[in-house]
């Protein structure tokens, strides 16, 4: 993995070129209409799953380096932004006023931006989150509760504003054994508020 920063990230699960099984589940409810922004990519596995499926995508981290080979992608447009320093969607930021019809995180946390992330999706843009919860400090890193999210606390984030598809909390073995929380959202409800239940899907 290309990255090296101040979040867990750098050493999460393995370095893999492998997109997420979770991501690569719910790419496809991305709508083709906008862009997709790959938040914290790393080396930038779900910015090439993105591009495979035809979507623009918008790759940003704080360490560019992994993709280097995409470069001459005419539907990707590469992003270099500490996500610690400097929040990118305020006024003055990178990508303030900028909306996505998806947005993928994977392997990263740090919630001073997850309302205005959650705040940057297109009406009927599809949000795919999945990192670290707590007790995967028993596996390995992370291990600061900065960067593991409490129980329950991605689930809860995001139906207070998003239609919630799918979610799991739990004990994953591969790439690893690691405890994640991971989620699928809509930005689907007229005003903003999830509506329905959500789909709680077993791990």
């Amino acid at each position: 993995m290309a990255r090296n920063c101040s979040n867990h990230s750098a050493d999460s699960l393995v370095d893999t070129v492998e997109p997420s099984p979770w991501v690569v589940r719910f790419a496809a409810l991305i709508p083709q209409s906008g862009e997709i922004l790959d938040l914290a990519c790393g080396g930038g596995r779900h910015s090439r799953l993105a591009l495979g499926l035809g979507y623009r995508v918008v790759a940003a981290d704080c360490n560019i380096l992994g993709l280097e080979d995409l470069r001459k992608q005419k539907s990707l447009e590469i992003v270099e932004i500490d996500l610690e320093t400097a929040n990118p969607f305020v006024p003055g930021g990178i990508l303030h006023g900028r909306i996505f019809t998806g947005i993928i995180v994977t392997n990263y946390l740090h919630r001073l931006i997850l309302s205005n992330l959650i705040g940057a999706l297109a009406d009927d843009g599809v949000l795919i989150y999945e990192t670290f919860s707590g007790g995967n400090e028993r596996y390995g890193h992370p291990r600061n509760p900065d960067y593991l999210l409490r129980p329950g606390e991605l689930l809860e984030t995001a139906r207070k504003r998003l239609q919630v598809i799918a979610y799991e909390n739990g004990l994953i073995q591969e790439p690893r054994m690691a405890v994640v929380q991971r989620l699928c959202a809509v930005n689907s409800s007229p005003d903003g508020l999830a509506t329905n239940p959500p789909y709680i899907a077993p791990l």
